[in-house]
């Protein structure tokens, strides 16, 4: 209380025992797999490992440097931007190692006629350097081409500076820079006897980068996609991205897939294991999942009936692949078949935005899809959806859409996709907007402070068409008061809120019941 010994008017703030809460966000996803690049900006994780945020597909490509032979995340995160999505975290996984081999450069003559005279390599292994060509200044009486200056770049900035090189004589480029420089090594590629007398410049001006070697692929194990909490990696190391509320793993394609052809199930099963099990400790997570790609309706059903047999309401699974432009082009087909996690989580970022999350994110139309790998009849729907399989649909002129919305849950209270992640939002909003109870004292002022905190956010979220109940009381309730917070509670330190919601769930099986209305005699 303050202390009041002066004669005068005071003003006093009361803080307001109602807090405003705002709800989480439902539509971060994390994606984990392989990239052409890894950033360069971190010196403290420079294989690019770490968890990093981009929220554009221009963003995405200035880190990771666009799209890759053989990966399926930047098609994924192309098609997750393209789809709605706004925010995305890139978790890259390691498949290749530097090669150990020189960086390599052959710089282009002034005249195209003399080809590329000087090539360039470095003298350490998978060394990141650029060199720049400048002519010299030419004396007036000079006879022949002018000289040249070489500059070694390291990082962006002037290592070595080798000024009035020639190809040939006392300052032959070859003879200067090989004998001091610790950077690059070189040498002429051009036939003693060719005349330059008639060359004003040698080597075209410019700045020239150095080409690493291809790096050498290595195998990638179930191990190393669930990555270290410790060390940033792979899912687990998910762990400091709070905000990630959908995880997908488009490479496991990538690294399952054998010499042979054949996929690798067993690590299919243990990578997708391993992201249930993250999405289950963090609660706030979904793990969307793809079928295996190549498979029949009844050879899914056997697959997820016998080997996948996962049960949770933390994770969704999505079948069939999907077919879209193939972006490489130069001689490769003009459409490529990708799992469809990335695409359907950009649709659930789309209906958390226009409609909220408490939609069931299907019977919408997935952007960029040319086509569908394997069609779904409705009756081959009927064996899958029971299973929690989510069948991928063309229906003609309604376009490709995503025709199921159930987890993996054999719990029926959890089978629904939107009922999970109204669950998931309510829980972390509550969790992140009630840290102001923390150490008040726990009294009638506190209980009926944190009621009314709570209950003005889910009357919110009933009149925003979330829970079920023609009236607030019907949708839901807030118990905190002296039934729930016993002296036993008190005494131990808890303040304990019990909160009921009554979630809309999707009409999936609309029945029209139809009959013939006969004419009777009055």
């Amino acid at each position: 209380m303050p202390t009041y010994t002066a004669p005068g008017v005071y003003v006093e703030e009361i803080p307001s025992s109602q807090k405003v809460l705002s709800s989480a966000p439902t539509a971060v996803t994390a994606f984990v797999g392989f990239t052409a690049s890894a950033p360069s900006d971190d010196p403290a994780d420079p294989q690019g490992l770490a968890p990093r945020l981009v929220t554009s597909w221009t963003q995405y490509e200035a880190l990771y440097g666009g799209f890759a032979d053989g990966a399926m995340l930047p098609l994924s995160v192309y098609g997750y931007f393209l789809n709605g999505g706004t925010q995305a975290y890139i978790v890259r996984v390691a498949h290749a190692e530097p090669s150990g081999k020189p960086a390599t450069l052959e710089l282009p003559a002034a005249d195209r006629a003399l080809g590329l005279p000087i090539a360039v390599e470095s003298v350490e292994p998978d060394a990141q350097l650029s060199v720049v060509v400048q002519t010299d200044d030419a004396p007036d009486d000079l006879e022949g081409p002018t000289t040249f200056t070489l500059v070694v770049l390291d990082g962006g900035e002037a290592v070595e500076e080798y000024p009035g090189l020639s190809l040939g004589g006392p300052r032959d480029a070859a003879t200067v820079v090989n004998k001091t420089s610790t950077k690059v090594k070189l040498e002429i590629r051009l036939d003693e006897a060719t005349d330059l007398s008639s060359q004003l410049e040698l080597l075209r001006p410019g700045t020239y980068a150095l080409q690493q070697a291809e790096p050498v692929k290595v195998p990638v194990t179930g191990r190393k996609f669930a990555g270290s909490e410790a060390a940033r990696t792979g899912i687990n190391g998910l762990a400091i991205a709070e905000d990630v509320t959908i995880v997908v793993v488009p490479d496991l394609v990538t690294a399952a897939t054998r010499e042979d052809g054949t996929l690798d199930l067993g690590l299919w099963k243990a990578v997708q294991t391993s992201l249930i099990a993250h999405c289950e400790q963090h609660a706030n997570r979904m793990a969307l999942l793809d079928a295996p790609p190549g498979m029949t309706p009844q050879q899914v059903k056997e697959w997820r009936s016998e080997v996948a047999q996962y049960d949770s309401a933390f994770a969704t699974m999505y079948y069939p692949w999907i077919k879209v432009e193939n972006p490489l082009g130069s001689g490769a087909s003009a459409e490529i078949v990708v799992p469809p996690s990335g695409h359907v989580a950009g649709v659930w970022a789309r209906t958390d935005e226009t409609r909220g999350v408490w939609k069931a994110p299907a019977n919408d139309t997935i952007r960029g899809v040319l086509d569908v790998e394997r069609s779904v009849t409705q009756t081959e729907q009927g064996f899958l959806n029971p299973i929690g399989v989510n069948a991928i649909r063309p229906f003609g002129t309604r376009g490709i859409r995503i025709w199921g919305a159930r987890t993996l849950a054999s719990d029926t209270d959890w089978q629904y996709v939107n009922v999970r992640r109204l669950f998931n939002m309510v829980e972390s909003t509550i969790l992140e907007g009630t840290q102001w109870a923390v150490f008040e004292p726990n009294d009638v002022t506190l209980w009926e402070g944190v009621k009314r905190t709570l209950t003005g956010y889910l009357h919110g979220l009933w009149q925003s068409g979330a829970l079920f109940g023609s009236t607030a009381d019907q949708a839901f309730f807030v118990r905190c008061d002296e039934t729930t917070n016993t002296p036993e509670s008190i005494d131990a330190g808890r303040l304990i809120v019990e909160v009921g919601l009554a979630p809309v769930k999707p009409a999936e099986f609309v029945v029209f019941r139809i009959s013939q209305n006969k004419q009777s005699a009055a």
